[in-house]
């Protein structure tokens, strides 16, 4: 993965929706994909924080959709390719609610038993303090999230031959909302009719592979079955996949890592150093092989 060593430093630098640094990032993915033959077409749209999240202004965001002249796509790839900052990583936001789900039944018992009905006031401390830190920054490099997987789609890419019926989205505002999805789905459904469609978000070195399945099929299986894993139906993730899925014959989000992961993620440790890019190299030879046959 030497190849991919200096686009991962180039690609992991805070990038949030709309900066110079998002920009130049963009224009980066432009020039590799070209220089690999690609057309690469944009795809504008507005994009704004989805509420509960708050952040920055509205600004334009636009997905990137990669095809080779005269190949019909079957299969797509895809991976976002902005960052986000928060104050919590995504490791202390889920512990933060599933600490607001567990003091609801400690609540319920306590009133039951005598306590003040005052006492329901607690149960909004914790949401309340969930909604004051959901705010998104220009605060991580996003290295894991998700410049990894942009690598991923590129090393699957590198892995086929020049005909295969595969091509890339690699899609803009998934941190404010999953935007860049939902947008792609309303204004170019005509191209996900009818295909597959692999997802990567966030492949780090270390821990597992886990494979996130939105809509199951024959070529989700293959590459589930090509990582070693068994897919899964539910996740307490939110990801592309979840609003690519309805548009397409079959979904599948692809992820590696472990608790450490997500504590580094949408942090300022989010960084290209922690990574040897060996999970982007193991997930892309799986996934290339699966799409193989369908090719």
């Amino acid at each position: 993965m030497s190849g991919y060593r200096a686009l991962l430093d180039a690609l992991a630098r805070p990038r949030f929706v709309g900066t110079p640094q998002h920009a130049a990032v963009r224009d980066t993915l432009k020039r590799e994909l070209q220089a690999r033959g690609y057309v690469v077409m944009d795809h504008r749209f507005a994009a704004a924080p989805r509420f509960p999240l708050r952040g920055r202004a509205a600004a334009e965001g636009i997905n990137l959709i990669v095809v080779r002249p005269r190949v019909r796509v079957t299969a797509w790839l895809t991976a976002h390719y902005d960052s986000k900052g928060q104050p919590l990583s995504m490791a202390g936001r889920l512990q933060l609610v599933v600490l607001a789900l567990a003091i609801v039944p400690v609540v319920l018992l306590a009133t039951l038993d005598g306590a003040s009905p005052w006492w329901w006031l607690a149960t909004l401390v914790l949401p309340l303090t969930f909604l004051a830190l959901n705010v998104a920054t220009d605060g991580s490099p996003g290295a894991v999230d998700n410049a990894s997987g942009v690598l991923a789609v590129l090393a699957v890419l590198d892995l086929l031959p020049a005909d295969a019926p595969v091509g890339a989205i690699l899609l803009d505002a998934e941190e404010l909302g999953l935007v860049g999805a939902r947008a792609l789905v309303r204004e170019r459904a005509n191209l996900l009719h009818d295909t597959s469609l692999i997802n990567f978000d966030g492949i780090d070195d270390r821990g597992g592979v886990v494979a996130f399945a939105h809509r199951p099929g024959a070529l989700t299986r293959a590459v589930a079955d090509a990582l070693g894993v068994r897919p899964r139906r539910r996740l307490p993730v939110v990801v592309d996949g979840l609003a690519l899925a309805p548009a397409v014959r079959e979904c599948l989000t692809i992820m590696k890592g472990d608790w450490g992961t997500m504590r580094v993620v949408h942090t300022p440790r989010d960084t290209a150093d922690r990574l040897t890019l060996s999970g982007v190299a193991e997930v892309a030879r799986a996934v290339a092989t699966a799409l193989t046959p369908h090719s």
